[in-house]
């Protein structure tokens, strides 16, 4: 019998789009209308604080519109992809630990029209908040912190339906979310793709007014099978690309999605329906990223092995550096080590050791992955006896 996926209330009250646009949060609300009602206090929470911050998302574009629109980000900043649970989250982490570099923020994503004039208004007593509630993440007890580093895709999720995040608010049209906005993103209509491009780049320029002028270093493993778009709008861009043992993928997706989904959703699903997104989702993605990964440049592209960078994670980041030619490794390094030793007590989420059911799915729906990144193929423990002729 299918396991149903519910919210059993514990936190009816929160949702990422907490201070995201109040049009988009109506708009959304209208295309996807089979909310169930138990989940009528979330929507609602959702639209008070949409409203309630509207004002400041106004005088924001009053005093800081102009400055906004003119403002030039990097030609040549650095893109970290890679499938979900693939060490990008860390990796990006470190990196922006070097002072030469900028970033999104987390504040800066969870309000990303009023993140300018917010971050002297209500940043502080958010953080003191956010600090009691939420001291790590949800989906791998990685350190929180509003002025740590986030992928950019949180911002578009909170300021237009552009998003594939939005399938964690409405996870019956999951595929549909993902496909449109991910892996898809070459049938969008061109009003909805130019304003796209138009939202991605105003999130770069406040990104880029917070760093004073930083080449930035963003995180977004969406954009794994966005490259082609990317390159159009940024020509110079670096990519760094990281994987990792296509099992402990398979089993670290499930949670995110079952975690996210929990906090998020508005109506229920199975689990059985989030499995069969691991498998699908991780082919859309992949596939397209193979695609399309030589369209970048050599001298502007690495590939970093998540086992590799926990075994020695200061030899990746020089390599990274040297391979994009970055400039400032050494008077980085200190920074970096100083953050890698701050988190030597961070406990990753424990797996039981890998089940055949695991195995078998991996195996069936990833092959092609092991020839490319070399990992072994495993055997289930337990072959299933052949159907009779």
């Amino acid at each position: 019998m299918p396991t149903k996926l519910e919210d059993k209330g514990a936190r009816l009250i929160e949702h990422p789009h907490m201070m995201g646009s109040f049009r988009n949060w109506i708009k959304l609300l209208w295309n996807n209308r089979d909310i169930e009602v138990k989940y009528l206090p979330r929507v609602m929470s959702v639209f008070s604080a949409n409203l309630l911050t509207t004002p400041l998302k106004l005088l924001e574009q009053i005093l800081y519109g102009n400055m906004v629109n003119h403002t030039t980000i990097h030609p040549s900043p650095v893109i970290i992809i890679g499938h979900w649970r693939t060490g990008t989250t860390h990796l990006h982490n470190i990196m922006c630990r070097d002072k030469k570099l900028g970033y999104v923020s987390v504040f800066q994503v969870s309000a990303p029209e009023f993140c300018l004039i917010g971050d002297k208004l209500i940043k502080s007593p958010l953080s003191i908040v956010q600090e009691a509630m939420h001291p790590t993440r949800e989906i791998d007890n990685i350190p929180l912190s509003l002025d740590g580093p986030e992928e950019e895709d949180v911002a578009l999720h909170n300021m237009s339906p552009y998003s594939y995040l939005h399938m964690y608010s409405f996870p019956r049209r999951a595929p549909q979310f993902f496909e449109k906005y991910i892996t898809h993103f070459d049938k969008l209509p061109p009003s909805e793709l130019a304003d796209w491009q138009e939202k991605y780049m105003m999130i770069m320029r406040k990104a880029t007014i917070k760093a004073q002028g930083k080449r930035l270093v963003t995180k977004n493993c969406a954009d794994s099978a966005r490259i082609k778009f990317l390159l159009d709008m940024i020509p110079g861009a670096k990519f760094i690309h990281t994987y990792r043992n296509p099992y402990d993928v398979y089993r670290s997706t499930f949670h995110l999605y079952k975690s996210v989904t929990a906090r998020a959703q508005l109506h229920d699903i199975t689990v059985e329906e989030i499995e069969t997104w691991v498998c699908d989702f991780f082919n859309q993605l992949m596939k397209q990223f193979f695609a399309d990964k030589s369209l970048i440049p050599s001298q502007n592209f690495v590939e970093v092995k998540y086992e590799d960078l926990e075994e020695a994670p200061m030899d990746q980041l020089q390599r990274v550096y040297e391979t994009l030619g970055l400039p400032g490794y050494a008077e980085a390094a200190p920074a970096f080590q100083a953050y890698l030793d701050s988190i030597t007590g961070y406990k990753k989420n424990v797996y039981k050791e890998v089940d055949d059911d695991i195995i078998e799915k991996v195996n069936k729906h990833w092959s092609y992955v092991f020839d490319e990144w070399g990992y072994e193929k495993l055997e289930p423990k337990v072959k299933k006896a052949e159907a009779p002729v």
